[in-house]
């Protein structure tokens, strides 16, 4: 997907860390969220394109009049608003400000589907519209997946930083000089 992405997935990025000191651990870990953030938000942004192709969609099977440009964008916030909230206690902002992402992860999203052509839906035929949501959600997938990899790693590598105090190995002391 990205040669950033290969490097923090790899199984060994998360593999022998007591052959490295508690500073490459937590360097290791401070990577491994920051990249999750930008995919998390890669993943929204594929999210609310879905969403709003399925507006559409739904549009569509309920057999109602095309919708204007104009008329999907005052619907926006309902759209958006309609997912929001998910199973889970979710997790709190590490930071408020966008994340990073790579151009060339938000490309393979604009090669599904880009801003221009979200504001042309209705003139997309059924099966193309189809298409696209296919495609969408076999991104989604696949995203979704390396963010549970980041996860499974970021775990990992918090793992070891509390059992390098609880053991003794760091000190607590060591962080306040």
């Amino acid at each position: 997907m990205h040669p950033e992405l290969d490097r923090l997935l790899d199984p060994g990025y998360a593999e022998g860390l007591t052959e490295v000191d508690l500073a490459e651990v937590r360097l290791r870990r401070a990577a491994c969220q920051q990249r999750e953030e930008s995919v998390s938000y890669l993943r929204r942004i594929i999210q609310v394109r879905l969403d709003l192709l399925g507006v559409e969609l739904g549009r569509r099977q309920a057999g109602e009049p095309p919708a204007s440009t104009d008329d999907l964008l005052a619907r926006l916030p309902e759209i958006l608003a309609e997912h929001t909230r998910g199973p889970g206690l979710g997790q709190a902002p590490r930071d408020l400000k966008l994340p990073d992402i790579d151009d060339d992860l938000v490309a393979l999203v604009d090669e599904i589907i880009s801003p221009r052509q979200l504001g042309e839906l209705i003139d997309l035929a059924d099966d193309e519209l189809r298409g696209l949501v296919d495609r969408l959600e076999e991104l989604e997938h696949e995203v979704s997946s390396v963010r549970r990899q980041l996860h499974a790693h970021i775990d990992t590598l918090q793992a070891d930083v509390t059992r390098r105090y609880r053991s003794g190995e760091a000190s607590v002391d060591a962080l306040l000089q």
